[in-house]
């Protein structure tokens, strides 16, 4: 009777405590005094996060029995998605990827090469998948039997890679899916279930693998809060880590998204799921030096192994590099090895092109912070202590010329040792390199200044205007037409058509609006083309285009804001750009082209000169 009470007893406690959970999941709160996104100051964040970012590079491992079918990890599977974006409904199975596992024996696989490989590439940390959306442990968890130590393998993937990043001194990071859709307690019902399995999961790595850097999460399902006690997560991972950086996505896709959805318990609970830095998707993250972020982004056709070709170049990953470096961020570059634990030829050639590339240029890489110049696609700026590094994939014809910098320049060379031609005045700085010194796909400044660039410091842009456009293209304008948002005495329009020839229009023509709010003018090329620049000409001391806005469309009907005047100049030279792969490139689809200013008061819009270059 005794027993039979006490198991009575502990099943009435078990419901009672699921019931409070589901009750009070978006109320009770755990003990947060320990987790450092809530508590820590400027200098203690500033401590724990220097090493990621001084690191700059890391490689990101997605890998598991997909690679057996040359599938993509998690996305490759067929069954439904229930609760979760995309797809509703019963739950279903794949049966043909749910069983990879049963074939998936890397024999092959060498944690102490893998690293090794990575520190030969230059990377300065690794992360690795522990389970993707597909519900499949590559460790030897005690909660699942669908995991490697089931499989033919038999041995924990995990183990080896944590032992062999701890013994070769390389940051461990560890990336877990907290969305799951072969699990079959995922998102049903309040999810009390799936909720406490999952983080006992991230428990065990966290307790089981020694010193984990990075815990790197991928999104959750269900858009609300109470079904999630991340409260619970982050007050036991900072309990066994207290330095582990954590990613952005511990609670991504949760809520409100729709009116039904609730939002986070408190804002300390939005704060800390936030954590420590945010992540670009395939992509370089835009400019921003005052946020922590790192772009991942795969080398092959795919997250995970998808066959022996279509793999990117070692120049474009180097650019990636680069761009995330003076952008401010860091780049986690993804492989994914062969179902025998090895790499493809094409990732293998990447990577040591990037470690023979770091050998040369790493001072310019490791421990620098983005800045203090914008990037683009001329290429970046980025400094440490008095060195300021100028990393450039585009030459003008006549060098580059930037905004003025407020240190003086002691001297300047390339990190291959080569003469820099430079200019220091008070309205611009100058840097040449002779053609022969040029790099591919990057040359290298080094700057040595006389005061060191605070960390977070952004003085100006470049400046890209020469003599000779060509290098844009040819002109495109010659046979425009031009429409204005009114009329003037002072224009004449059977004489707009000099205003896109190819050779100066005569000295004192501009055309001409009424005085307005807002004038403009709007260019029609006659066709869609590629527009990669548009040189424009004020009238001497003409200062009614401040803050000039230039839009381009495909179609007169959506417009793009392509640039804007930042003050007023004699000469403009305005890049039409697109944004790929993190880098601006040259070129856009454009047949109209809308030039406009608005002010407190009527004024007319006044051009002298407008040439359209491109393709």
């Amino acid at each position: 009777m005794h027993q039979l009470q006490s198991r009575t007893a502990i099943g009435l406690a078990i419901l009672l405590g699921a019931a409070v959970h589901a009750q009070t999941n978006a109320n009770r709160i755990s003990d947060l005094s320990q987790v450092p996104q809530i508590h820590e100051t400027r200098e203690q964040r500033d401590r724990r996060m220097q090493w990621f970012r001084d690191a700059k590079f890391g490689m990101f491992i997605h890998w598991g029995p997909c690679s057996v079918g040359r599938k993509e990890i998690g996305w490759g599977r067929e069954g439904n998605r229930p609760w979760d974006i995309n797809q509703h409904g019963p739950r279903t199975s794949d049966p043909v990827y749910d069983n990879y596992y049963k074939e998936f024996n890397p024999t092959n696989y060498n944690a102490d090469q893998w690293v090794k490989f990575a520190k030969a590439s230059g990377m300065k940390y690794m992360v690795i998948i522990t389970k993707h959306h597909d519900g499949f442990s590559q460790f030897d968890s005690k909660v699942t039997d669908y995991k490697i130590t089931a499989g033919p393998y038999g041995r924990d993937i995990i183990r080896q890679f944590a032992d062999a990043c701890h013994k070769q001194g390389i940051k461990l990071g560890l990336y877990y899916s907290t969305r799951d859709w072969y699990h079959p307690d995922y998102l049903v019902g309040d999810n009390v279930k799936y909720d406490t399995w999952y983080r006992t999961q991230v428990e065990e790595l966290l307790s089981n693998y020694g010193v984990v850097d990075v815990m790197w999460f991928d999104h959750v399902g269900g858009r609300d809060w109470g079904k999630w006690r991340f409260d619970e997560l982050f007050a036991m991972m900072y309990r066994l880590q207290p330095n582990l950086l954590v990613n952005d996505r511990a609670a991504r896709f949760c809520g409100p998204a729709a009116s039904e959805d609730r939002g986070p318990a408190s804002p300390d609970l939005q704060k800390m799921t936030d954590g420590d830095f945010y992540t670009p998707e395939g992509r370089i993250g835009a400019m921003d030096i005052a946020r922590d972020w790192e772009s991942c982004i795969h080398v092959g056709q795919g997250w995970s192994y998808r066959g022996e070709d279509g793999f990117k170049g070692p120049d474009d990953c180097i650019k990636m590099l680069v761009s995330c470096t003076t952008g401010g961020g860091n780049l986690l570059l993804n492989f994914g090895p062969r179902p025998d634990g090895t790499f493809a030829e094409g990732e293998a050639r990447v990577a040591r092109a990037m470690g023979d590339w770091l050998k040369k240029y790493g001072a310019a890489i490791y421990g620098t912070r983005g800045g203090p110049y914008r990037n683009g696609s001329w290429g970046g700026s980025c400094h440490q202590s008095d060195k300021l590094f100028l990393h450039v994939y585009e030459w003008p014809a006549r060098g580059l010329a930037f905004d003025p910098l407020p240190y003086r320049v002691k001297s300047a060379r390339t990190l291959t040792g080569a003469a820099v031609q430079f200019t220091q005045t008070t309205n611009e700085f100058t840097v040449q390199v002779a053609a022969v010194d040029r790099d591919t796909p990057v040359t290298v400044i080094e700057l040595t200044l006389d005061h060191p660039v605070p960390d977070g410091r952004l003085i100006g842009n470049v400046r890209t205007i020469s003599e000779s456009l060509t290098e844009y293209g040819k002109v495109l304008s010659e046979n425009a037409t031009l429409e204005l948002s009114s009329g003037s005495v002072h224009d004449h329009a059977a004489d707009h058509a000099r205003l896109f020839k190819g050779e100066r229009a005569e000295p004192g023509y501009a055309f001409h609006t009424g005085d307005e709010m807002n004038p403009w003018a709007k260019i029609d090329l006659g066709a869609v083309k590629t527009v990669k620049a548009v040189l424009i000409e004020n009238r001497p001391d003409e200062r009614r285009t401040d803050g000039l806005i230039l839009s381009v469309s495909e179609d007169g009907q959506k417009w793009i804001k392509a640039w804007q005047a930042q003050k007023w100049e004699q000469s403009w030279l305005a890049l039409v750009t697109r944004f790929n792969a993190g880098i601006d490139v040259s070129g856009r689809p454009v047949r109209y082209l809308k030039f406009e200013t608005r002010g407190e008061t009527p004024r007319p819009m006044l051009l002298q000169r407008v040439q359209v270059y491109g393709d």
